[in-house]
């Protein structure tokens, strides 16, 4: 049995794996690189996560665990190249006020990162949510958890019965960051029955996908999805293609000239002896090719396998299959503007943009093309590509989930002037600058440079608030009337906030007959 450590130290909290070891930060305590799970490597990698081995003693939790395989420069900006990479990247950090008030229990905050499920880390901003707990007095909680191939494709096909292949291991891993939390957050004087699961990009495709995952039924009272691209959930005979490519990747990548596509046992042992940064090249170039050769998918998602997710997520909401928390949803104004250059990977070309409208209704193609004067002119591409992918799927969770349970609807439209003459306007993953105040960023000090840094910061602090409030209460401020079929009412973040009816109506009437299965 292990030994609990006793201490009035406020640094040192016991877990149910093992004491760890904080430090003081801008007036917050902190824990760093926390294992929920043991490393999902040798004889683990492509399991399901398995609870993490136990320590003696007071482990130090001042560091930041490592980041999952990832590269700094493919197709999205992985994190930094000083960060270590490991398999053994199933770890979690804790920011807690520095002060304990009185005033019992505080609500927690779990956010999930983004980074098209092959890039990202809880690490890449350090202070992130550090305002939230110093001024809005809640549990922050970031996690880290399995990218790429080893996370989001579905490589079952190569199981052998000495050595399984399991699906949707990242959400899985997800799984297993909230069972921790509601075995532990208490010690770290966090409320286990007032936990938000909050993310953005794939991580908000985390949120509206766990709403349908059964095993995560109790495990977070509230949800917020940060433009989630809530469509990109596949079934198995989708995802298992791009599995088969993907391991035809690599055979090539490792010189593998002895693999037989048909035998699956030769594939199995090379996925496992793979070094992960060779997996995560593979991972690279088959998301580089997807887009042309399956436009409008993402090959990195979750997959609808039946068991573990058994319903597409936008139908097991539809049908009030999904976990009925309250919910903040949205988008921002222009999500599409952002992807060009090395991160098009949205429908944005004529060949991609004629992919889509191939698998739509003849009489509604009309329509949409009147919503985007000029498509496949690059600024009506750019808009078409994130309706499609962003802001469609999100006003369907968000008119769906109603039914059945509390629902917020947003849009952010607030913007610094260098994004304005960028033409990026409020693109994609801009409301992190200002909900996280990531001010003192190269990108952060870039958007705000020449001018408008206060209104940004203003419009964020509004943000948190309605965040914070809503993890303690359930619902955010007063000032913002819950969304239902009939009105549609959305709060738009701007320089002035303010409440919008149904906002892009004809749109909104446009895409519904263009992709009815939505």
């Amino acid at each position: 049995m292990r030994e609990v450590t006793r201490t009035t130290d406020p640094l040192v909290v016991e877990t149910d794996a093992g004491a760890v070891r904080g430090r003081h930060r801008r007036g917050t305590r902190q824990w760093r690189g926390i294992p929920y799970a043991s490393a999902p490597a040798g004889a683990l990698r492509y399991r399901a996560p398995r609870a993490p081995e136990a320590w003696g003693g007071i482990r130090d939790a001042a560091a930041f665990g490592p980041v999952a395989p990832q590269h700094r420069r493919g197709q999205f900006l992985g994190a930094a190249e000083h960060l270590a990479r490991s398999e053994d990247c199933l770890r979690l950090n804790v920011t807690a006020p520095d002060v304990d008030h009185g005033g019992g229990l505080r609500p927690v905050m779990v956010f999930v990162h983004g980074g098209a499920y092959s890039v990202g880390s809880s690490a890449e901003y350090p202070r992130q949510g550090e305002r939230l707990v110093r001024e809005h007095g809640v549990v922050y909680v970031g996690i880290d958890y399995r990218l790429g191939a080893l996370g989001w494709l579905d490589l079952r096909a190569y199981s052998r019965p000495e050595h399984p292949f399991e699906v949707n291991l990242g959400l899985r891993d997800q799984v297993a960051a909230l069972e921790w939390v509601r075995r532990n957050i208490r010690a770290f004087g966090g409320d286990p029955d007032r936990v938000t699961l909050f993310g953005e990009s794939s991580g908000g495709n985390s949120v509206t996908t766990l709403l349908a995952v059964p095993a995560a039924e109790g495990l977070f009272s509230s949800a917020i999805a940060q433009s989630s691209p809530a469509n990109a959930v596949y079934p198995p005979e989708v995802a298992q293609r791009w599995a088969a490519e993907y391991v035809r990747i690599l055979a090539r990548l490792v010189d593998d000239d002895d693999l037989e596509s048909e035998a699956p046992e030769d594939a199995a042992a090379m996925l496992r002896a793979a070094d992960p940064m060779r997996l995560a090249d593979a991972t690279t170039e088959l998301t580089v090719r997807t887009p042309d050769e399956h436009p409008g998918t993402i090959a990195l998602a979750p997959v609808i396998d039946g068991e573990f997710l058994p319903y597409r997520p936008l139908d097991a909401v539809r049908d009030g299959l999904a976990h009925r928390v309250p919910l903040i949803v949205g988008t921002n104004d222009r999500e599409g503007s952002l992807f060009e250059g090395r991160i098009d990977i949205l429908p944005t070309t004529k060949p991609r943009i004629r992919a889509i409208f191939a698998n739509t209704p003849k009489r509604a193609r009309k329509a949409i093309k009147a919503r985007y004067p000029g498509l496949p002119e690059r600024r009506a591409a750019a808009d078409f590509a994130g309706d499609f992918t962003f802001w469609f799927p999100t006003v369907k969770v968000a008119e769906r989930h109603s039914r059945w349970a509390p629902t917020w609807c947003y849009r952010f439209d607030a913007a610094p002037r260098a994004a304005r003459l960028l033409g990026l306007d409020a693109t994609h993953g801009l409301e992190l600058f200002a909900l996280f105040e990531k001010f003192d960023t190269p990108v952060g000090a870039g958007l705000t440079l020449l001018g408008g840094r206060r209104m940004f910061r203003t419009v964020g602090r509004r943000m948190q608030a309605h965040w914070a409030g809503f993890a303690a209460s359930g619902a955010p401020g007063d000032d913002w009337p819950r969304y239902d079929e009939r009105r549609r009412r959305t709060l738009v973040f701007d320089a002035v906030d303010r409440v919008v009816d149904d906002p892009r109506r004809k749109k909104r009437r446009a895409w519904q007959e263009f992709v009815p299965h939505v």
